[in-house]
């Protein structure tokens, strides 16, 4: 029997990624669904101000996904992840290849999820995102210290 954990990464993780996969190309409509709608919700995005509350989190989707298109790769390194009752984490990386207002870059951003199961299913209910400390910016060539990041 699978742990708590494994369950709800094999059920969530393909969603997600898959969202993901579609905000990369300018879609933002599958990332609603992997979140919830009912508040309390919150966004502390790479780019983004603080948004909380289902409204501000959607309109900031709709944002994101504006600038993006053409994704090369999108692919998320869970490092940690946990689940007990209806409350669940994942903490990871998460390397991209896309066109950026029209321009590609490759980057990679430390993610960190809640979830909240509802009608029993998995939402997100927070996401925290950010550059790691010696992740160049996107464009910038990784050299010796940036290794762990290399592509």
């Amino acid at each position: 029997m699978p742990s708590p954990a494994d369950a709800f990464l094999a059920e969530m993780l393909p969603r997600q990624i898959s969202a993901e996969r579609a905000i990369h190309d300018g879609d933002a409509g599958p990332r609603d669904t992997t979140w919830s709608h009912a508040d309390p919700v919150s966004l502390f995005g790479a780019w983004l101000p603080v948004r909380t509350g289902w409204a501000d989190v959607s309109e900031a989707f709709k944002r994101v996904a504006a600038q993006f298109s053409e994704s090369r790769e999108y692919r998320f390194e869970v490092v940690a992840a946990g689940a007990s009752g209806d409350l669940a984490y994942t903490v990871g990386f998460e390397h991209s290849t896309v066109s950026v207002n029209g321009e590609l870059k490759t980057y990679t951003l430390r993610a960190t999820h809640v979830y909240r199961r509802e009608d029993g299913e998995w939402k997100i209910v927070h996401r925290h995102a950010d550059r790691p400390p010696d992740e160049p910016e996107p464009g910038e060539t990784l050299t010796g210290t940036h290794s762990r990041y290399a592509r």
